[in-house]
């Protein structure tokens, strides 16, 4: 396995400075998908990947991998993360090493999973808890990649264990908002998608059976920024207070 050294300086909730940092067309800094090289190596121990749970996204099978799991493969730098989530929750705060590729199909121009090779792990993961990285892991194995998971409990979780993060506003303290709509349940398994107007950042979720859905939102910013919620039968926007409020319907 090519394993590549990051350095990294303070705690792990404050803004961390990564050594050798690559830079996309957007001018996004990122990593190279992995952590930087820890103090103890865990010692190695079996992990039965096949007994993951699975979600189908655009239908296909993606294995959801417990926080614990991807955990001990970032300390011992045996998998590659990737964050699945838009640019500026990316550039806000983020695991420590990690690549930026974009739901559902990664960045434009230059992916830098394109030059991976296809039979390395990597680990996807957003916010919301595993919508947008289950999406980015589908389009991955879709592509070919042969060792692909979402990460199950999502980047909420991985901050509230103390894992390392970076990033320009780590220490904000995100309130969790609830989205709960309704749409036709001819929709089961579409997605809704919730984008933030003034900035780049969305979180998504799946239409149940029933044609409810919820979206999950961890955020800091100002409450009365404009979001937009776009499901396959209708789109309405409003504020967090608004859209919260009630359930959406068409």
């Amino acid at each position: 396995m090519n394993r590549r050294q990051v350095l990294t300086t303070g705690a792990a909730m404050a803004a961390t400075i990564v050594a050798g940092c690559l830079s996309d067309d957007d001018g996004v800094e990122q990593g190279d998908g992995y952590g930087p090289e820890p103090d103890t190596v865990p010692d190695e121990r079996s992990i039965d990947t096949d007994a993951y749970e699975t979600q189908v996204f655009e239908g296909v099978e993606v294995p959801l991998a417990p926080i614990k799991d991807v955990y001990y493969w970032y300390q011992r730098q045996e998998a590659r993360i990737v964050d699945a989530r838009q640019t500026d929750q990316f550039e806000e705060s983020r695991i420590v090493g990690a690549a930026f590729s974009k739901a559902p199909n990664g960045v434009d121009d230059d992916d830098p999973v394109e030059d991976w090779a296809k039979d390395e792990p990597i680990v996807t993961y957003c916010g919301c808890p595993h919508h947008l990285s289950g999406l980015r892991a589908a389009s991955l194995i879709d592509d070919g990649y042969e060792e692909v998971y979402a990460l199950d409990e999502g980047f909420q979780t991985w901050i509230d264990y103390g894992y390392p993060i970076e990033g320009s506003d780590v220490s904000s303290e995100r309130v969790s908002y609830e989205i709960r709509g309704q749409s036709d349940p001819a929709y089961a398994g579409k997605m809704v998608w919730l984008e933030q107007l003034d900035a780049d950042r969305a979180e998504a979720a799946p239409i149940a059976d029933d044609g409810s859905y919820t979206l999950q939102l961890h955020y800091a910013g100002s409450i009365d920024s404009p979001f937009r919620v776009e499901a396959p039968d209708y789109a309405t926007e409003g504020t967090l207070e608004e859209l919260t409020s009630d359930t959406i319907t068409v």
